[in-house]
């Protein structure tokens, strides 16, 4: 019992370098895989490098950056764009209010919340989440922002990388690669499958995307994801109501 309450790290300097390294590992492969097929993808498209750095940089969101690209690129309306990356990185608040009421300390200032609230993706809320039971309280926000930084800062160079590299990866590889971190959201997404809201939500978005799509393709995004999640959010409703009131 003693040792499973020893922190893993033995001061907060050592959980910054730890988040560091555990970031350095698998999710940066996954996460540097997926930028440099959106770098790629950028170039394709005719977009300046300097544009692809800057997306990276000020949204550091992959799904709504490729649905932003893409969208514009078929000249789709600008609030359709906007709707449509609103609502692909709206995943991202509740991440960030799930995760950071853990890793408050008086030691740190409330504004430093703000700045490191930029750093959770799924990759880095899911890394944390998962070491939290071995952090000191202390440490926790370290860890967060050492696991963060790495990827964030290596993102832009993946993109850069991406974007000079064009042309020499086949199609099919390139557009496998923007894929792989969504595929591994998804995936991370789905690991709990005891919980039917999430199995219906990407079950009606599978049925209801190609639907969709026929119809209004500028518009796809935002209606399949608006349709599909408020009705798995209400079958989950009325299946977890129906098994309480069996239980009762």
């Amino acid at each position: 019992m003693t040792s499973l309450m020893t922190p893993k790290y033995a001061t907060v300097k050592s959980a910054f370098w730890g988040g560091v390294r555990e970031a350095a590992s698998v999710p940066m492969l996954i996460m540097g895989a997926s930028f440099l097929g959106f770098g790629s993808m950028i170039k394709d498209i005719n977009w300046s490098i300097s544009l692809a750095i800057f997306t990276t940089l000020s949204t550091w969101a992959l799904p709504g950056q490729i649905a932003m690209a893409e969208m514009a690129a078929s000249g789709a309306p600008l609030l359709a764009i906007v709707l449509a990356v609103g609502f692909i990185n709206a995943r991202l608040l509740p991440m960030s209010a799930t995760l950071l009421p853990h890793v408050r300390h008086p030691r740190f200032p409330g504004w430093a919340y703000y700045g490191v609230a930029m750093l959770i993706a799924a990759t880095s809320w899911v890394g944390t989440l998962r070491r939290l039971p071995d952090l000191r309280q202390d440490q926790k926000m370290p860890f967060l922002l050492g696991y963060g930084l790495l990827l964030y800062c290596g993102s832009p160079l993946f993109t850069m990388a991406g974007y000079w590299l064009s042309g020499s990866v086949p199609l099919p590889v390139t557009l496998a690669l923007v894929f792989i971190n969504p595929l591994y959201f998804m995936l991370l997404f789905l690991q709990d499958l005891k919980d039917p809201g999430r199995i219906l939500a990407v079950l009606f978005g599978a049925v209801l995307g190609p639907i969709t799509f026929l119809y209004s393709p500028d518009w796809t995004l935002v209606i399949t994801g608006l349709v599909a999640g408020t009705l798995a959010w209400y079958l989950d409703g009325v299946l977890k109501a129906r098994r309480g009131t069996d239980e009762s």
